[in-house]
């Protein structure tokens, strides 16, 4: 008995150097129970997303899924699903940003005028714009980070300025259109035929690449890695879902640029947040500040680079929707900030910091752009769109709060 410890299951053997060692706890047998404590990953917004597409293909009689509809939805979320990237940012720190929505309209003025009243390049004023928008991350960032002033009340303010600003920089006009050829075509575009296909497959195998590495490389350390079966159905999804959709879209004007544009963007941010120390220490910092700063992170830096990429997104953001609908309007979108954060939280990003993926806003957006599509297509007024995407964010926040708290008891 000197050599080893007897518990009721299972014996626990003293190795020499050691207190001892834990043993693994017993299997579960298979429940609906103890699936529903796994980690889904992404499977619960899978298949959420695809009982709205049903339901609205049945109910719009085939509208829905026409490759003229599925074109014009794909250019409808990008505007909303890059400042949802610019919010899974935030959100990941622990913060918010309220701020988003006026910033991306107020630089996106600021380019309009810089390209209609000082006649300037395109590019030029484009650059401008998102230099405008990286300012003022910073200084949302310097009053939460060095200041620590809450982010919250810093935003809010920050949304409310930033619209006077807006109203400051159009002056008297309620909308200002744009000519310059460059502003014009940067979203409208589409690519067709052999690069409609190609960037699209590159970008799959990319990404299929970088998930077996991943893999490859927890199994060498000893980590937990998917088990077969779900990475073939990862990968099965990854490759079916965007071949039906590049082959609806090929049927009508081909892929249109703003969407490959932000799939890029989403791809770049989640080889930063996966791949690159920075982005270990953003989950650092949004899981405990405190022991983050302990382990030698400078968390000040990270909050006023996360803030200054957020407002940047949200700029490129602004730029996007003013080249789509060429005008820059003097009224903030009451819902575009609400549509942005519902992406994200929709998607599985926490609230409370340090948990999500910045995939999430891909699903999360489609969720909530495929509801307003729909819902438009049946003609249903702004109120009752308003209310279904608030009972779903509703939903989603409760859910992400569930799981938390799952998590911690366990």
């Amino acid at each position: 008995m000197s050599n080893e410890l007897k518990t009721k299951n299972f014996v626990v053997e003293k190795l020499p150097g050691l207190a001892g060692t834990v043993p693994p706890p017993p299997a579960e047998n298979f429940s609906i129970k103890t699936l529903l404590r796994q980690d889904l990953g992404f499977l619960p917004v899978l298949v959420t997303l695809l009982i709205i597409v049903v339901f609205f293909q049945i109910s719009t009689n085939g509208i829905f899924l026409d490759p003229r509809n599925i074109s014009n939805l794909l250019q409808q979320v990008v505007s909303v699903g890059i400042i949802g990237i610019a919010a899974v940012l935030v959100l990941l720190l622990g913060e918010i940003d309220l701020s988003l929505a006026a910033v991306s309209q107020t630089c996106g003025a600021i380019t309009a005028v810089l390209s209609v009243y000082q006649e300037w390049n395109g590019w030029a004023a484009i650059l401008v714009g998102l230099v405008a928008g990286a300012a003022i991350g910073l200084v949302n960032g310097f009053f939460i980070a060095v200041l620590r002033v809450p982010s919250f009340i810093v935003t809010l303010a920050g949304s409310i300025f930033y619209a006077g600003i807006l109203l400051l920089v159009l002056g008297r006009q309620t909308t200002l259109t744009v000519r310059d050829p460059i502003l014009r075509d940067l979203a409208p575009n589409y690519m067709d035929n052999l690069f409609g296909w190609l960037v699209p497959l590159v970008g799959i195998g990319l990404y299929i690449a970088f998930v077996l590495l991943e893999q490859r490389r927890r199994a060498a350390i000893g980590l937990k890695t998917k088990t077969p079966l779900r990475l073939g159905i990862q990968f099965s999804l990854t490759v079916i879902v965007p071949v039906a959709v590049i082959w609806l879209l090929q049927s009508y004007n081909g892929v249109p640029i703003a969407g490959l544009i932000w799939v890029g963007l989403v791809v770049t941010f989640w080889i930063l947040l996966t791949r690159t120390t920075y982005g270990r220490h953003l989950y650092a910092v949004g899981g405990n500040s405190e022991a983050a700063r302990r382990a030698g992170i400078n968390t000040t830096l990270m909050k006023l680079s996360i803030f200054a990429l957020a407002s940047t997104l949200a700029a490129f953001a602004g730029i996007m929707l003013l080249s789509r609908s060429t005008a820059a309007a003097s009224q903030i979108d009451s819902t575009l900030l609400l549509r942005a954060i519902a992406a994200a939280v929709i998607g599985g990003v926490s609230l409370f910091g340090g948990r999500g993926s910045i995939w999430a806003v891909v699903l999360g957006a489609l969720v909530i752009g495929s509801l307003e599509n729909g819902l438009t297509l049946q003609d249903q007024e702004q109120s009752i769109k308003n209310v279904i995407e608030g009972v779903v964010l509703i939903l989603a926040v409760t859910a992400d709060a569930l799981a938390r708290r799952s998590s911690n008891r366990r």
